[in-house]
């Protein structure tokens, strides 16, 4: 559907150029969503796909395991999209106080990610509602280190930023100007809230938490409030989101590699909505990432599960010594990249007994030695990392 505005432009200035900002109207769109036919059918399947990832609980002997490993994969992805060159590899093995082997900004680019999602979902449990003061000290964590850590952390931008082009002249897209964000940031969050706005209280209160993810996350991006790290916070929005509505017991869906794959769409999804109004084409694409992506996470879960399973009874079969290369193994499922030291201190056991059990694993062909150092050597459990890796290119 083609409404008539979905905002107001205004004059602002952004360096030494006069460019026309956009102004967002504040959500729901009007007139309402159009949400029958075939677009209730995307919002139902994805509905039951995200039904299906929260009971991955079910299917995992230790859901945490696999939301630690998720996570870090989730914080890889979204940093690559603006621009990060690290692994999944590469921030394993910088928590491992390790030297990364990729320029340091990238690795702590990610590892931040995973501190500002950590801090916002420790905040969610504690009671602490979704709100711009939340979003804010997430931001602290997000550029809390290397790139973009003097782009005043926390803190709503007091200058106007664009996107795209060379220069704000020619820019694809220039956001609201700095005295209109804390007004705009305000409506959204009252808009996350379900408290709304006199006239559409109503209707923001009654959609579900799905499409009010969907439509919050284009609004956070259009507003664009910090001077740096609005996509990736931008991102973790849409997890957040969902954990508070009660869709995910967990934050277990991330649409980073979605995006990723349909980068061109994305974009050009987000100018439909700002220059025509066109909400619906947005929320069909974001309902179609949410059902492939939920699906994509129970069968990544279902395959670990497997493979944990398949190793577990390989170990087994080899009699006596079999008891401590289960506990490294075990440990090796809770931190798929580690150090020997890290391991038999894990794993209860000396360094003598866990070198020799890891050399077993070594042996059947579980786990890898990455240095190729004689001390202080840090092995991986490959198999493990490649079913996490698949589909994310330089993961």
């Amino acid at each position: 559907m083609r409404r008539k505005a979905t905002g107001r432009h205004t004059s602002s200035v952004a360096g030494s150029e006069k460019v026309k900002a956009f102004v967002p109207f504040p959500l729901p769109p009007a007139p309402p969503l159009e949400l029958s036919g075939p677009r209730q059918t995307l919002l139902e399947k994805a509905t039951l796909a995200l039904g299906r990832l929260d009971s991955i609980a079910l299917l995992l002997p230790d859901p945490q395991l696999f939301l630690y490993a998720y996570v870090r994969r989730e914080a890889v992805l979204s940093s690559q999209i603006e621009g990060a060159q690290s692994s999944l590899s590469d921030l394993l093995l910088f928590e491992l106080h390790e030297e990364p082997g990729v320029p340091f900004d990238d690795v702590v680019e990610v590892s931040n990610y995973v501190a500002a999602l950590e801090h916002g979902m420790a905040r969610l449990r504690e009671g602490f509602p979704l709100c711009n003061r939340l979003l804010r000290a997430m931001h602290v964590h997000l550029m809390a280190r290397g790139r973009g850590s003097d782009k005043a952390p926390g803190e709503f931008r007091r200058s106007q930023n664009w996107i795209g082009g060379t220069r704000p002249g020619n820019a694809r897209f220039v956001p609201p100007p700095p005295n209109e964000v804390e007004a705009c940031m305000a409506a959204l969050e009252s808009f996350i809230q379900s408290a709304g706005n006199a006239g559409n209280a109503k209707q923001a209160g009654d959609l579900p938490v799905l499409l009010k993810a969907a439509l919050a996350h284009v609004q956070f991006e259009t507003i664009h409030p910090f001077l740096d790290g609005n996509g990736r916070l931008g991102r973790l929005l849409i997890a957040m989101q969902l954990h508070e509505g009660g869709a995910l017991s967990q934050p277990l869906l991330y649409l980073s590699l979605y995006f990723k794959q349909h980068r061109a769409m994305y974009y050009e999804l987000l100018d439909r909505v700002r220059l025509e109004g066109d909400w619906e084409a947005w929320v069909d694409f974001f309902l179609e990432g949410v059902e492939q992506t939920a699906q994509g996470a129970v069968q990544t879960a279902k395959r670990l599960v497997d493979l944990f399973q398949q190793d577990t009874q390989r170990v087994q079969g080899e009699g006596g010594r079999s008891a401590n290369v289960l506990r490294v193994l075990d440990t090796l499922r809770q931190r798929p990249l580690s150090s020997l030291r890290q391991l038999g201190a894990s794993a209860g056991i000396t360094f003598p007994t866990a070198s020799k059990a890891m050399l077993a694993l070594v042996e059947m062909g579980i786990a890898r030695e990455l240095t190729g150092q004689r001390r202080n050597r840090v092995f991986v459990y490959d198999a493990y990392l490649n079913i996490l890796n698949e589909g994310g290119e330089a993961l």
